[in-house]
């Protein structure tokens, strides 16, 4: 297990966290949480032995394997497959030996065949394949070499070679960001899966909440350990953040009480000797904090100039690149009412409809018809590259500025979004992913669009810029059209779901723990048809007439089966009713909230307790949710094994 024990970590002096003890066990799977720069990078340093503990000390098991996912990949001239392969050190330890078998005795070759076959080698080219799938990589796409594929693409290989140690320990930091949602589904699965044990650094609470059993989360110089995901944590962090609070308000009531005894009495010698028992009372009270929480973000989005309806048509319009048809018999209109979810497999043409929504990329056939008033705001991967690197913030918001607007309004709006006076004038040159972020979305605010097209805009943001993007959102009087892997993000913005697939672009029926099954199924489909080819093409031979079966067996073999899914269907019953009960409470609560007499000052503890018992019933609802559909997907897939079998 990985040991902490009394454990301070300093950076440039400064103390990111101290005297942190605790047990880290094999197996866990843990989420490592904080607001930018609180030390999380220097604890995954930590671990992985680049630096020591300032004080105390930092254990792991000498002979764990250790895969950590890098933040940068090269260039390198290395086919795709081989550099996945290469994440299996000792797999590409032997290969290289067994390619060259001159320079070795008959006996270091057995030995190396021996080993090569106890770590599954002959399998290897499949498993990395098999990952490459999942992180969205086409067959074609194998063998080309990794300077090939653009920065995003790179990071996705670098995950794949992670994953492809057989490690006992894996550090993700921040593995979703260059990820769609298909690819984060199939993660979380494999993630699930993963015997070993994991800390990953994420802002995706979805993701967090689907994968880790236990939150360790720096703040205020202090590194703890909560039981369960993140939902489960913000309940109980809330909880101890009110205790401390309200300890910390009864101590300070506490202390006025003695000092006032202390000063009326200390000067009077009847009273001498009970106010010197007070001062020493004083003395060994042990000053508590109050419960601090972290400024949250916040901005807003100014409000459209002008508006019309419908603001941008799409009429039979056939998308893709000249030779290549993407999509078509698209018929899409956007209103200023609209609210937009784009969803897809990888590859099935969201980025291409979006490239064309905004004018980038040509129709091949049909309309696009855009109103005169139509003023889009764009946020792509693309639109960071395009800042101008030698300017600072405070330059390039001036350059859209009018000149009559004053320098203390700019400033005061590039401070809504988290820079400081001395960031403002730095050339963003140096700034991080998630301040170019901030600067992008910045720049695209101020020119006040009414149509917002976003694609992944959350990449590089932290969650409280992504929860501060996301309330934002939902009070804009534009249209909004979403690409993004965060489901939270797309559940509280968007009313309608679009679904980019086969070529065609429809509307999604369900909500996205539906898209989420779809998607599962739809894998599997490709799954089967692929195999089902492959078994086409490797036999000639016809299929035998299935035997008749006897009807009695069959009788028999459906109650066996029925009695296996048995405690499956009982579980998921057990989480219907669940949701049952909480969702009318859910209701009454929100109503209550809705009355303006709550927010008087003299109902605020009345207010506090409806909103703490909101925030534990939603996480609670959440969790039964998410039971749920792990457990209808396990029935499913238990289903289909007795069909297969």
């Amino acid at each position: 297990m990985i040991q902490f024990d009394q454990v301070s970590l300093r950076r440039g002096g400064r103390v990111l966290f101290q005297k942190a003890s605790m047990q880290i066990h094999p197996g866990w799977k843990v989420g490592l949480t904080g607001v930018n720069g609180a030390g999380k990078s220097t604890l995954f340093a930590a671990l992985l032995g680049e630096l020591g503990a300032d004080e105390g000390s930092l254990t792991r098991p000498s002979g764990w394997t250790v895969a950590h996912m890098a933040q940068e990949v090269k260039a390198l001239d290395m086919p795709a497959l081989d550099f996945v392969l290469s994440g299996d050190e000792e797999y590409w330890q032997i290969q290289k030996q067994l390619a060259q078998p001159e320079q070795l005795s008959d006996s270091e070759l057995a030995q190396l065949h021996g080993r090569f076959d106890e770590i599954h080698g002959y399998s290897a080219p499949s498993k990395a394949a098999q990952l490459m799938a999942g992180l969205g990589f086409m067959e074609h796409q194998l063998r080309l070499d990794v300077s090939s594929f653009s920065g995003g693409w790179r990071m996705r290989l670098n995950l794949a070679r992670t994953l492809m140690s057989r490690s006992d320990l894996l550090l993700l930091d921040e593995p979703t960001n260059h990820l769609d949602l298909d690819a984060i589904l199939w993660l979380e699965d494999w993630l699930n899966a993963y015997e070993g044990t994991l800390i990953l650094i994420s802002h995706d609470r979805d993701f967090l909440d689907a994968v880790t059993d236990h939150i360790l989360h720096i703040e205020n110089q202090e590194l703890t350990l909560y039981t369960g995901n993140y939902s489960t944590f913000e309940v109980t962090r809330s909880e101890r953040l009110a205790q401390q609070q309200q300890a910390f308000e009864k101590q300070v009531e506490a202390r006025a009480h003695l000092q006032k005894f202390i000063d009326r009495f200390k000067a009077k010698a009847t009273k001498a000797r009970q106010a010197q028992s007070r001062i020493k009372q004083l003395e060994k009270m042990q000053l508590l904090a109050p419960a601090h929480v972290d400024t949250p973000f916040t901005f807003s989005f100014r409000e459209p100039t002008k508006m019309s309806s419908p603001l941008l048509t799409l009429d039979q319009a056939e998308i893709g690149y000249p030779g290549k048809s993407i999509a078509s018999k698209i018929s899409l209109q956007i209103t200023p009412s609209s609210r937009i979810g784009l969803l897809g497999m990888n590859g099935a043409g969201k980025s291409t409809l979006i490239k064309s929504l905004v004018g980038d990329l040509a129709l091949l056939n049909g309309q696009r018809k855009a109103s005169e008033l139509l003023n889009i705001g764009y946020f792509a991967q693309h639109q960071m590259d395009a800042l101008d690197a030698q300017a600072s913030p405070m330059l390039q918001l001036s350059r859209l500025a009018d000149k009559q607007i004053s320098e203390a309004t700019l400033r005061s709006f590039l401070g809504s979004f988290g820079f400081s006076g001395e960031r403002m004038d730095t050339p963003c040159e140096s700034f991080s992913g998630g301040e170019r972020a901030r600067l992008a979305l910045a720049l695209i605010v101020w020119q006040r669009p009414n149509v917002l097209i976003l694609d992944e805009p959350t990449n590089h943001l932290d969650l409280d810029m992504r929860h501060a993007l996301s309330m934002a959102l939902q009070d804009f009087e534009g249209a909004v059209v979403l690409v993004s892997h965060e489901r939270q993000l797309i559940a509280s913005v968007c009313d309608d779901l679009l679904l980019v697939h086969a070529g065609r672009c429809t509307e999604f029926s369900g909500d996205l723990q539906d898209y989420a099954k779809w998607l599962r199924e739809a894998r599997q489909q490709q799954i089967n048809a692929q195999t089902a080819l492959a078994q086409a093409s490797a036999s000639t031979n016809k299929t035998a007439a299935p035997a008749k079966i006897d009807k009695e067996a069959q009788r028999k073999l459906a109650a066996q089966r029925r009695e296996e899914t048995r405690p499956l269907r009982k579980k998921i019953e057990q989480c219907e009713s669940q949701i049952e009960k909480i969702q009318p409470r859910l209701a009454s609560i929100e109503e209550q909230l809705a009355d303006s007499s709550l927010y008087e000052a003299s109902r605020k503890e009345d207010l506090l307790k409806l909103m703490n018992e909101q925030t534990s019933l939603k996480a609670t609802l959440e969790l039964a949710e998410e039971t749920m559909l792990e457990l209808m997907m396990e029935l499913e897939e238990l289903e289909q094994s007795f069909q297969e079998s």
